[in-house]
């Protein structure tokens, strides 16, 4: 008897710079309201994306979109509009299991309802390869994911029993073991203490350095600034301004986007771009003397 499911083809390797995804015109309408309005946006192998923006300004939805995540509108006047593409190909034509093989998404809250353990959850991750691996490379795999993010120590707590940062990061060793061409991060830093951010950002970073492809949702413009190959600042549903984040952070654009005044200023080592908000005078005051 032939079985009732068939294991998806594996990915097939992808050439360095080549397109891994692909947004064209993409419009997500909700509520009357337009939370993407007509989106470009390219994505290459080698390369770290950052999306910054202001609350509301449709970064979780443009990183749902690229995904395939975006449920569809039900109230009157609600539509989605404009194509993405995978590696080449529409992607309302890739399955649920080959599109579990070449991209994995962290989203920002992740929900588990039983009391699996760190290693079980990690271990999750392999899932979309059962019968495309071997269990020593699964392992392998799970370990180094757990070794490269610091959890290792934590593999047999239940995840309950965490901490949020500590869940945040047992998640992202999570899709790290997925082993995916696309990294798709939704603030995945927002629980973390700055070790952990840049922690969790190099590793980001490497990952497209060595070939994959990651778009993250950042709101720390400093990590953006430091990690991204480039940024795509979104305000409104609309893309205000890509590329590099040296050419495109700039005092009267953030201003503007974010509605605060803010300076940015090259870091005196490094040159990467500072942003620093302006704050009232007494935010500033002087050390009281002795």
């Amino acid at each position: 008897m032939a079985p009732l499911t068939r294991a998806p083809a594996p990915p097939a390797p992808v050439e360095p710079g080549s397109e891994v995804v692909r947004a064209e015109g993409l419009t997500v309408r909700r509520g009357g309201r337009a939370l993407l309005d007509g989106v470009d946006l390219t994505v290459r192998a080698g390369e770290l994306l950052a999306l910054v923006g202001p609350n509301g300004a449709g970064k979780s939805t443009l990183l749902s979109a690229l995904s395939g995540d975006v449920a569809g509108g039900t109230s009157r006047g609600d539509r989605d509009s404009g194509t993405v593409r995978l590696l080449g190909r529409p992607l309302p034509d890739w399955n649920p299991p080959e599109l579990a093989l070449r991209r994995a998404v962290l989203p920002q809250e992740a929900a588990v309802s039983f009391p699996f353990s760190v290693a079980e959850l990690v271990a999750m991750g392999r899932a979309p390869w059962a019968g495309l691996s071997t269990p020593d490379r699964d392992d392998d795999l799970v370990r180094t994911a757990m070794e490269r993010v610091g959890v290792t120590h934590l593999a047999d707590r239940r995840f309950p029993t965490l901490s949020g940062g500590e869940r945040a990061r047992v998640m992202f060793a999570r899709v790290l073991a997925q082993d995916t061409h696309l990294l798709l991060l939704d603030e995945p830093t927002a629980a973390l203490d700055i070790h952990h951010q840049e922690l969790v950002l190099s590793i980001a970073r490497d990952l497209a350095t060595g070939g994959g492809a990651v778009i993250v949702v950042l709101h720390d413009l400093g990590l953006a600034a430091a990690y991204a190959h480039r940024v795509a600042v979104l305000s409104g549903g609309q893309v205000a301004a890509r590329g590099n984040p040296t050419d495109v952070f700039s005092s009267s654009l953030l201003s503007a986007v974010y509605r605060h005044e803010v300076e940015v200023l090259p870091h005196p080592r490094t040159g990467v771009p500072l942003v620093v908000p302006l704050r009232p005078p007494g935010c500033t005051r002087k050390r009281p003397q002795e």
